[in-house]
């Protein structure tokens, strides 16, 4: 009986990590969107601090790639290690 159960639950599994690492992959895409997008206007505004935006916005930038690739680490291993 169990292994009936396991063997419907696995293409399942499959099917969500899958859903799950695009749905990663789209939240990272729209996150630096909006992060490159303010940074531009905030450098139009004010012109004179464009370093200090420009690296403010690379550091934020990282951390949203960050916990993108995170997410889709931990996508890959509940697809793997069932």
């Amino acid at each position: 009986m169990l292994s009936m159960i396991l063997a419907a639950v696995e293409p399942l599994a499959a099917l969500g990590a899958a859903i799950g690492a695009g749905i990663t992959a789209i939240g990272a895409g729209i996150g630096i969107g909006k992060i490159g997008s303010s940074a531009m206007e905030a450098i139009a505004r004010q012109p004179e601090v464009s370093g200090n935006i420009r690296t403010s916005m690379i550091i934020v930038a990282c951390l949203v790639e960050g916990v993108a690739l995170f997410s889709i680490i931990v996508t890959a291993l509940a697809l793997f290690l069932q």
